[in-house]
């Protein structure tokens, strides 16, 4: 039985994830391997140091490959940031033979993207939100249904072009060939939502380290895109300077010890905070680490909720928001995104696969798992059969890992 590799590669501000997962005959995605590196080269989900960013792929690529003992020749890779944009248009053509072939769907696709966007920005997704035949709305599928005059409302997604040639550059040089590009909170959205959500209303709202990334959808299409420039790093900064201690220090102490809000960590308990130099470390209230979190957190649920109601579709989320991304893991964050939003709030992890699922279901791996499904539900497998490592490609793996 012929098994199918599907990669993935989310290349964030604080880390690059590699996914490699396979599908069998049945369908089913199981992931096989999972490659994490440290990125640093990153700013605000933009590339800005190609080399950093080049060589955080490759470590991530080779951990994949020596977990899963597949060499990773093609990648779909995922972009986000303040450059992504999203508009509405509309596109109508006449059908060739009075019913509704795929031709057709293809061409008035085609016809919805001819608008015209600035020069400096690339089309990333021509996403369909309904068809309309002869006056008839609501249609999702329209081939094979009879029909004349065939329109498509569509939403467009673009990026900045630099940004997607910067990020395929860097992939390039790893040896990789990118099979698509996609935009992160979409792929996030394939790992986390149900088909039920999806018709209901809902938002996901993927807290990054650089940018939290949010879209919306009703009736079972995508509506609205927003990228926000604050994230989880943020947070860490707000501590580096209110404990005076390093960077390394306060992720590992928001991590372990961080809320949301004092209000969701006993007030006797005490912390040791690493000092910077040769300086003895301290003891704090936990209380008051989070009270250092908590005027941040109120401010990117604050704009979550701005930019909800700027998409004119907050009224409409009768499932809510569902957060995801590393930093919808700290106590208390989902309690106070329902009292801001004033909607249902739930943590997404990835669904809808196996194999190392234990790992892979995180909300910081949302992106990476939703880009292998992304591709499983659009664009086929990167390789018709898995390609085992060579034993020289393996031992090249293992020995640049140890030399770290």
């Amino acid at each position: 039985m012929k098994e199918e590799i599907l990669v993935g590669l989310d290349v964030g501000t604080s880390k690059v994830a590699c996914v490699v997962a396979q599908r069998g005959a049945d369908g089913r995605v199981d992931v096989v391997g999972l490659g994490r590196h440290a990125s640093s080269g990153l700013r605000k989900g933009v590339v800005v140091n190609i080399e950093a960013t080049t060589e955080s792929i490759r470590h991530a690529v080779q951990e994949a490959e020596m977990m899963s003992g597949v060499e990773i020749r093609r990648v779909v890779v995922g972009i986000s940031g303040a450059h992504v944009r999203g508009l509405d248009s509309h596109g109508v053509v006449r059908t060739r033979n009075n019913e509704v072939s795929q031709e057709d769907v293809e061409r008035v696709l085609e016809a919805a993207r001819a608008v015209k966007i600035p020069a400096d920005q690339d089309v990333l997704h021509v996403l369909a939100q309904e068809f309309v035949i002869d006056g008839q709305e609501g249609v999702r599928e329209p081939v094979g249904m009879s029909g004349v005059r065939l329109e498509a409302r569509v939403h467009i997604v673009t990026a900045a072009r630099s940004a997607v040639e910067n990020l395929m550059k860097c992939c390039r040089r790893c040896g990789l060939d990118v099979g698509d590009v996609v935009l992160e909170p979409l792929a996030s959205a394939e790992a986390v939502l149900t088909d039920e959500e999806r018709e209901m209303g809902v938002a996901v709202v993927d807290i990054g380290a650089g940018t939290t990334d949010l879209v919306v959808f009703t009736d079972g299409a995508f509506r609205f895109v927003s990228v926000l420039p604050v994230g989880g790093d943020h947070l860490t900064k707000d501590l580096v300077a209110g404990l005076r201690t390093s960077t390394k220090a306060a992720e590992e102490l928001k991590i372990r010890y961080g809320a949301a809000s004092p209000q969701f960590v006993d007030e006797n308990e005490e912390i040791e905070v690493p000092s910077v130099g040769d300086r003895p470390p301290r003891l704090m209230a936990r209380d008051a680490l989070a009270q250092l979190l908590d005027p941040r957190v109120e401010e990117i649920l604050e704009l979550v909720r701005e930019a909800l109601e700027r998409s004119g579709y907050f009224a409409l989320l009768s499932a809510g928001v569902v957060l995801t991304g590393g930093t919808a893991k700290l106590p208390g964050l989902v309690e106070m995104a329902e009292d801001i939003l004033g909607v249902q709030v739930r943590v997404g992890a990835p669904r809808a696969v196996g194999g190392l699922a234990d790992v892979a279901g995180a909300p910081e791996f949302a992106t990476g798992v939703g880009l292998v499904l992304w591709q499983a539900r659009t664009r086929g497998a990167l390789r018709s059969t898995p390609r085992r490592l060579s034993w020289w490609r393996r031992l090249w793996n293992w020995f640049t890992q140890e030399a770290e």
